[in-house]
């Protein structure tokens, strides 16, 4: 006899940035069909971006999410860079990047410290109560402690440069607000030993914790795909500038030196019914064959080398774990590519600090009024490329905002990866379906670090239900459009 149909559903998601929840769908014979994760929440940023002066716009976008402001601050400027159709100085371009660099730190370690490692460090089993940073900090209080010490460091960093830690508004088009000043720059520097210090604590954490559970985690979104990041011409490792390059399962390169400006000539976006997040894909293979992963480790799967000593040898070990293939497939090892992204960043960060042309006083800001009525920027955000696309009048007003955001491009993956653990660990109908293994399908989640709060759009006219409730509490009437 068949067994009915059933939905399992996760809501809220936990230890995410923003709101989510899971559904994991049944056959009639009891087993999983499908798991998807609906975005529930939306956000208008580009529309209401409409009207907005061009100057303006990174000032506006830095408020789009308080965990990766600088990403979007950065991607906002350089389109702002490209409409009034500007060189920026040297200074401002370094500067910037100490910026991206900075927010990379924070940002992964925020993921790596405070979301993923109460599962790595107290179990997918352990109690949900305990299950978290307070936890953390109870059973492992050094470990927890030298998370938060790396993140304000790169919090700080940016508070330096930006004057506020969250939501600064120190890029511009054109440049940046001021100079470094070598007092400022030489209190960076202090922090790095310590900072350098604490990464290599998280690196060895997380190969040993992947060599001890190597079998367990091969399911933690472990398919085919193709990977998309910025690098130089030479193929190294680029998070301001430079050009794309998309890589398959395979690691053959499928197409290479793309103009960030034309994504729009490679990258469709489909829309699903299901949630506020839409579907980005690689236009020549289609939908959904065109899935495509961006972030940590698509950037390090893309590129041929770092270009920085310390995390060029750490590269070596993180490719040879993909034995022959030449690139990782497994989602959970993005969690060690935060790692090894926060490590190139330090080092490029002491790189661009000793550099004589970031400390220049009086040449940081190209100066010009809107020249052009289109502009694109791209960046790579801690969780993968972001890009903006902006049209203006000629008094420099914005008439239309198209942001690709990184999460949305990781939407596929992110349902792929959900769906192979929900039919892995609840194989068998009669499976006993306990707290944690749901907590093994949000942490397929938690392996992308998605960031909700910047990444929903909707199209046409959102879904609203309102509800009469009477003075004893109870429903009236309900109307929905």
């Amino acid at each position: 006899m068949a067994k009915p149909t059933r939905q399992i559903t996760i809501d809220p998601v936990t230890r995410i940035e923003g709101h989510a929840k899971i559904t994991i769908h049944f056959n009639d014979q009891g087993a999983v069909e499908d798991a998807r994760i609906h975005i529930t929440e939306f956000r208008g940023f580009e529309k209401f971006c409409e009207g907005r002066l061009v100057w303006e716009m990174p000032g506006i976008t830095s408020r789009i999410c308080g965990i990766c402001p600088v990403s979007h601050l950065l991607t906002s400027a350089k389109a702002g860079d490209d409409i009034l159709a500007v060189e920026i100085p040297k200074t401002a371009e370094n500067l910037r990047r100490v910026l991206n660099l900075a927010q990379w730190v924070q940002s992964h370690a925020l993921s790596f410290f405070h979301l993923s490692a109460p599962d790595l460090l107290l179990g997918f089993d352990a109690a949900p109560e305990k299950r978290n940073i307070f936890g953390l900090a109870e059973a492992h209080p050094e470990f927890a402690r030298k998370g938060i010490r790396l993140r304000k460091f790169g919090q700080e960093v940016i508070e330096d440069l930006g004057g506020r830690k969250i939501h600064p508004v120190y890029a511009v088009p054109g440049g940046v607000r001021a100079p470094l000043s070598v007092e400022t720059r030489d209190k960076i520097l202090a922090g790095l030993p310590e900072a350098y210090d604490i990464t290599s604590m998280g690196l060895e954490y997380i190969k040993a914790f992947i060599e001890t559970n190597h079998g367990k985690l091969d399911v933690f979104g472990n398919f085919p795909s193709l990977f998309m990041g910025h690098v130089t011409a030479e193929g190294a490792l680029e998070y301001y500038d430079g050009f794309l390059r998309v890589v398959d399962s395979g690691g053959n390169i499928v197409a290479d030196m793309l103009d960030p400006k034309k994504y729009n000539d490679y990258i469709s976006e489909k829309v699903e019914d299901w949630s506020y997040l839409k579907f980005p894909y690689y236009e020549p293979l289609g939908y959904p064959q065109g899935n495509y992963r961006v972030g940590p480790l698509a950037r390090l799967n893309v590129c041929s080398h770092t270009g920085s000593p310390k995390s060029d040898k750490e590269l070596l070990v993180f490719k040879q774990m993909a034995g022959t293939r030449n690139v990782v497939l497994n989602s959970f090892y993005y969690h060690y590519a935060r790692m090894l992204e926060v490590l190139f960043a330090l080092e490029r960060m002491e790189e661009l600090l000793t550099d004589p042309d970031t400390v220049n006083q009086e040449d940081y800001r190209a100066r010009a009024f809107s020249n052009k009525p289109h502009g694109v920027g791209a960046c790579e955000a801690p969780r993968g490329t972001l890009f903006h696309n902006y049209t203006v009048g000629r008094d420099g007003v914005i008439k239309h905002v198209d942001m690709v955001i990184a999460t949305g491009q990781n939407n596929l993956s992110m349902n792929r990866a959900i769906r192979q653990i929900a039919m892995h660990y609840i194989s068998d109908p009669e499976t006993e379906i306990t707290e944690g293994i749901l907590n093994r399908i949000e942490a397929g989640i938690r392996c992308f670090d998605p960031c909700l709060s910047c990444s929903t759009h909707a199209i046409g006219r959102m879904p609203m239900q309102v509800q009469y409730i009477g003075p004893d509490g109870t429903p009236l009437r309900t109307k929905r459009r």
